[in-house]
């Protein structure tokens, strides 16, 4: 790194300098905060972005959001050139620069870890590229302008403004601007409309209608998702959606995905008048997805379809195609693939879900929380499906596996057009392209929920009765010392304080289906404590008895 380069990196930090007694780590949504704290660390980042550019001579994203949070908070997250999420291995580092106390700080570290990492400065023009994005919150364009002093404080360096978008057309765009392609909001309409209409005219013939779902109706959170939809939905014929919550009230108050999972209540403009509708709630920056329906009583309460279930429909969806394209086949033939299809869960997805999946005979892998850890174990799939039960997650088909489909298609169009195996090729590489690989994202997820329903000829009703939910409940217990968990297992099972796992069990014991595990929160000093039963109370019961021995083993009274 020249003086120049050193020069630069020192002049512009000094414009940007951190908040005094705060400190930000970065997790899986990235790093977040109230928004008036952050304009020092997005500066931060727009370097560490310039850098992860060099260092992979490709487009990197960033994406300026707080997603479900409320509308005063603000962050920033990275997506890594195969539109996922930033590398784990430079996590560290981005929490360092982010708390670096001083411009000369920051420059060693820079400096440090540039010679680690071996990153050449010179020899590419332009030396680095970043796409910028942000939501519809008031403080996005002041924090996109300091994102961009960051990336351009790396000498020749630049940032392309994508303007707002949601969080998942930002990671959609740096994919497709890594694998040749056009990285722009009307090429992500025309792909996922194209695969959509692909998937609308391959459905089976007589199939019925769905009663009263004829009209979606979609509560946009007040964010930038619902702004979209109301653009794309012109584009997407024999689906009649109505947009809600538009931007007209406050983003993510009493409204979005995140608000209808954990409430169990109908968001704000969503009323009697809607009981038994198909309805579809999507968060703040368009990467969550949940449906409800709402149930004819005055409080308001819904009948929610989440994210367990949207992997279910997904999943027995594509196994039907599956299967048809493996009929007759000769398991040892050169033509036969026998694709591996796989779906990822972590311990909150409810037992009854998990279940169904392998009564389904799918292979069912549990990773512990945090979608990084979801999508990478999927990706150890031909087909991974993985999803959060508030309704973030996604499909991820290999490389391999569509090699092979493309050329099965072909030869399938040239010796039996029409036929029943040739039209469940089109369907699964109409979903590979209409579902968003790089990261969840509601309205691809929205918009596959749709054509499986008119498919199967589902209502909201059928598609909620694959399965009922064992009733649940969610505890928090502060504790002195969170790090004094250790779990394993995908955090099912308590290894450390060693025999609180052993009087866990048999607490469990005592409720039919029980089922219970505990896990340090990331960010506070609590345990979080799930439990499942057969009855509410039964649940409730187990959550308060594990929570007593969490308070027993780790309370602030057990030392």
């Amino acid at each position: 790194m020249n003086e120049n380069q050193q020069s630069l990196l020192l002049e512009s930090a000094a414009r940007f300098p951190p908040p005094k007694g705060v400190r930000l780590s970065y997790g899986t949504a990235g790093f977040r905060a109230d928004a008036s704290l952050l304009e020092s660390t997005v500066f931060r980042v727009g370097i560490l972005a310039a850098l992860r550019s060099l260092k992979t001579g490709s487009v990197i994203g960033l994406m300026i959001t707080a997603s479900h949070n409320k509308v005063s908070d603000n962050g920033i997250k990275v997506a890594d050139p195969s539109g996922g999420m930033l590398t784990q291995d430079w996590e560290p580092f981005s929490d360092a620069i982010a708390n670096a106390p001083d411009p000369h700080s920051l420059l060693q570290l820079i400096t440090e870890f540039v010679k680690k990492e071996e990153i050449g400065f010179e020899g590419r023009q332009p030396a680095a590229e970043v796409l910028l994005g942000r939501d519809t919150r008031p403080s996005g364009e002041a924090l996109l302008e300091a994102a961009k002093q960051g990336i351009t404080s790396i000498i020749g360096a630049i940032g392309t403004d994508m303007g707002v978008v949601t969080t998942p057309q930002l990671h959609w765009m740096v994919r497709a601007r890594n694998g040749g392609l056009e990285a722009s909001e009307s090429s992500y309409f025309h792909q996922l409309s194209t695969s959509f209409r692909c998937l609308m005219d391959l459905k089976p013939e007589g199939i019925s209608k769905n009663g009263n779902d004829a009209t979606l109706l979609v509560d946009g959170a007040d964010g930038v998702g619902g702004e979209k939809l109301e653009q794309f939905k012109k584009m997407l014929a024999g689906l009649c959606i109505e947009v809600r919550n538009r931007g007209d009230g406050i983003l993510n108050e009493g409204v979005g995905a995140d608000y209808v999972q954990k409430e169990k209540v109908a968001p704000r403009s969503f009323g009697s008048a809607d009981t038994g509708l198909r309805c579809a709630s999507l968060d703040g920056d368009a990467d969550r997805l949940v449906y409800f329906s709402v149930l004819s009583n005055e409080n308001n309460k819904i009948e929610l379809v989440d994210g367990d279930k949207i992997l279910s429909l997904f999943a027995l969806f594509i196994k039907e195609q599956l299967s048809i394209l493996n009929e007759g086949e000769d398991k040892k033939g050169n033509d036969s693939y026998q694709a591996r299809l796989g779906v990822v869960q972590t311990a909150y997805a409810n037992g009854a879900s998990t279940d169904y999946l392998k009564e389904m005979g799918l292979e069912v892998v549990l990773t512990p929380t945090g979608v990084k850890y979801l999508h990478e174990k999927a990706a150890e799939f031909d087909i991974g499906i993985y999803f959060e039960a508030n309704g973030h997650g996604t499909i991820l088909f290999s490389e391999a596996f569509l090699c092979w489909l493309e050329t099965s298609h072909k030869t399938l169009l040239s010796t039996s057009e029409g036929s029943v195996k040739q039209k469940a090729a089109s369907r699964l590489l109409a979903v590979s392209q209409l579902i968003n690989q790089a990261v969840g994202d509601a309205l691809s997820g929205l918009l596959l929920v749709e054509v499986i329903l008119k498919y199967m000829g589902w209502s909201i009703h059928r598609w909620n009765e694959l399965y009922h939910d064992l009733p649940s409940r969610q505890l928090k217990v502060k504790v002195v010392d969170r790090t004094a968990v250790v779990t394993a297992n995908a955090e099912t099972v308590t290894v450390q304080p060693i025999g609180i796992q052993e009087a866990m069990n048999a607490e469990i014991a005592k409720y039919p289906r029980g089922r219970c595990f505990i896990r340090p929160s990331g960010t506070e000093d609590v345990i979080r404590v799930y439990a499942e039963a057969t009855t509410q109370d039964a649940a409730d019961a187990l959550a308060s008895s594990v929570a007593r021995l969490v308070d027993q083993y780790l309370g602030f009274g057990s030392s």
